[in-house]
């Protein structure tokens, strides 16, 4: 394997495959870096993304990267990215196992990690019954007992949401308190509130039977709704010096229209660099980063 490529894409999944698949389309010589954590790979079924709905990720990444292995500019290395600096002409990428790798462009698809709530029962749930993104997860359990559990004052705009796909208890943890006005509307979806914290989730996971709270009642629901927490999934960004602004929810790489990071010829595609995140955004960014890293061979400045 060579050591020297024109663009460098860590992270293979939904954002990066796409990246990769335009760079291969112009024709580019890419080194594709993929240590195989996908964020959805709790989940057994992706929904929501055109013409793949209902098929689990992973199968859709092994499709996809079979695909983009046919174009034969295209390489693939299976590994962790551990670390990211600037060279001469370029980056420079270190693997876990010291290979390392040259490049003119780098496009970081690198992701981030959800951080799950200290609650019993939670983990063994995560991507089954404990769920993030309605859109993707919401109409299979449609009309069903659903509550959305508290992780910060945003979750209200979650409590508002989930109505449409079944009756919903907003679990407040006591971490916000609904104003007048954030209470009418949710009394106006038919949201419960209630603010006795969680003990525990009970039932036989990955299941749901209901929740526990602190003083012993039992509520019953069938699936619950976190807007998680995230952190980023590698350091790579912070290394090269990208601006990572604080998000909604977490950190995220500051990106430009072709999600140009404010190193010059790093990009940044997928959920690291953006709030909105399903493997549509994802894979849509990807597109752009990759066109934009394109265009950046061609019109330097």
């Amino acid at each position: 394997m060579k050591d020297s490529y024109e663009v460098i894409v860590v992270g293979g999944s939904f954002a990066g495959l796409s990246a990769a698949m335009q760079l291969a389309r112009a024709r580019r010589e890419v080194l594709l870096i993929d240590a195989e954590r996908p964020r959805n790979r709790f989940a057994l079924h992706a929904h929501g993304f055109f013409g793949q709905d209902g098929v689990p990720p992973a199968q859709a990444i092994a499709t996809a990267t079979a695909q983009l292995l046919k174009y034969p500019t295209v390489t693939l290395l299976k590994g962790e990215a551990r670390r990211a600096s600037r060279e001469a002409n370029g980056f420079r990428v270190e693997l876990a196992d010291g290979f390392h790798a040259t490049a003119e462009r780098l496009i970081l698809a690198t992701g981030v990690r959800d951080k799950l709530p200290t609650l019993p029962g939670l983990e063994a749930r995560w991507g089954v019954s404990v769920l993030h993104c309605p859109y993707c997860h919401g109409y299979e359990i449609r009309d069903q007992r659903l509550g959305v559990l508290a992780t910060h004052p945003l979750s209200i705009h979650q409590a508002l949401l989930i109505p449409d796909w079944g009756p919903t208890t907003w679990f407040t943890q006591g971490i916000v308190e609904p104003n007048a006005e954030e209470a009418a509307l949710l009394r106006a979806r038919g949201v419960h509130i209630e603010r006795e914290p969680l003990a525990e989730i009970v039932g036989e996971a990955p299941s749901i039977e209901g929740v526990r709270l602190v003083g012993g009642r039992t509520i019953r629901i069938d699936a619950l709704f976190i807007a998680t927490r995230t952190e980023m999934a590698s350091g790579l960004a912070e290394q090269l010096g990208c601006v990572i602004d604080e998000g909604p929810l977490g950190p995220m790489i500051r990106v430009s229209d072709f999600k140009e990071t404010s190193v010059p010829g790093v990009f940044a595609a997928g959920d690291a660099s953006t709030a909105m995140t399903n493997a549509t955004f994802a894979s849509a960014s990807g597109v752009a980063a990759g066109v934009g890293a394109h265009r950046s061979l061609i019109f330097t400045t």
